[in-house]
C-alpha cells in the first residue's frame, strides 16, 4: 500500500510536470473567463473580437487595483519561459503548503 508521504510526493511531481508542460502548450490569448464575463455583460458578442480587439473596458476597471505577485504566471518583465516555469513551480508548492497547513489546522481542531 502506498504511504501518505509517497502519495503526496507523487502528486506533487505530477502537478509540476503538468504545470511545466502547460507553459509550453498554453495559448497566449486571454482566458475564457475574461471573455465570458464580457459576453454576460453584453459588452461583447459570443463570436466577437477578443477583449484586446474589442476596445471594451474590463469588469470593475478603475475601481480596484492590486499588483499580482506572479502576473500572467511569470516573474518580472522579460522572464520568458524560465520565469513562467519558476512561477508555476512556486505557485504549486505554495498551494500545497497552504492546503497542508489548513489540513493540519482542521485536524488539530478536531482533537
Amino acid at each position: 500500500m502506498i504511504e501518505t508521504k509517497q502519495f503526496v510526493a507523487i502528486g506533487l511531481v505530477i502537478a509540476l510536470i503538468i504545470g511545466v508542460t502547460a507553459v509550453f502548450l498554453a495559448s497566449g490569448d486571454p482566458d475564457g473567463l475574461e471573455s465570458t464575463a464580457l459576453v454576460v455583460q453584453d459588452a461583447k458578442s459570443l463570436t466577437g473580437p477578443s477583449p484586446e480587439d474589442a476596445d471594451v473596458e474590463a469588469i470593475g476597471a478603475g475601481t480596484f487595483e492590486y499588483a499580482a505577485p506572479l502576473p500572467d504566471y511569470s516573474i518580472g518583465e522579460g522572464g520568458g519561459k524560465v520565469g513562467e516555469i519558476v512561477a508555476i513551480v512556486l505557485g504549486t508548492i505554495l498551494a500545497l503548503l497552504i492546503v497542508f497547513g489548513v489540513g493540519r489546522a482542521v485536524a488539530a481542531s478536531k482533537h
